[in-house]
């Protein structure tokens, strides 16, 4: 399999990723946690884990996921506050709620949310 490098602030490291991912969700898509009563909006996708070895270690072994599956950077939101989230793909599914989440940075990000997702800002793509 073809592999290509980059690098990962969140990691402080150099990244080796496959050339091809298949991501199940896109930057704007409204997802929840399948274990943690949370959801939120995906704003970056890695092809692989990137976050740095402390985070992927502090997972109990028995629930970590695999590090060859794209992983998520979220605008998430639960009950009780506003974070951002490092979530592999595994463990997200489609927000079965469809309305809007509540994050004080989405405006930063995203424009109006329309048809169940959040569009992207103009001037914040590649």
């Amino acid at each position: 399999m073809n592999r290509a490098s980059f690098f990962s602030p969140q990691a402080g490291r150099v990244i080796d990723a496959p050339l091809q991912t298949w991501a199940r969700f896109a930057i704007g898509d409204v997802v929840r946690h399948k274990h943690h009563d949370f959801r939120g909006v995906v704003f970056d996708i890695d092809p692989v884990f990137a976050n740095s070895e402390e985070w992927y270690q502090s997972i109990p072994a028995e629930m970590r996921p695999n590090r060859e599956q794209p992983y998520y950077h979220l605008l998430a939101e639960n009950e009780d506050s506003s974070y951002i989230a490092y979530v592999s793909q595994q463990n997200l599914t489609v927000d079965a709620e469809g309305g809007p989440v509540d994050h004080p940075s989405l405006s930063q990000i995203f424009e109006a949310f329309s048809d169940g997702r959040y569009q992207l800002r103009r001037g914040m793509t590649h």
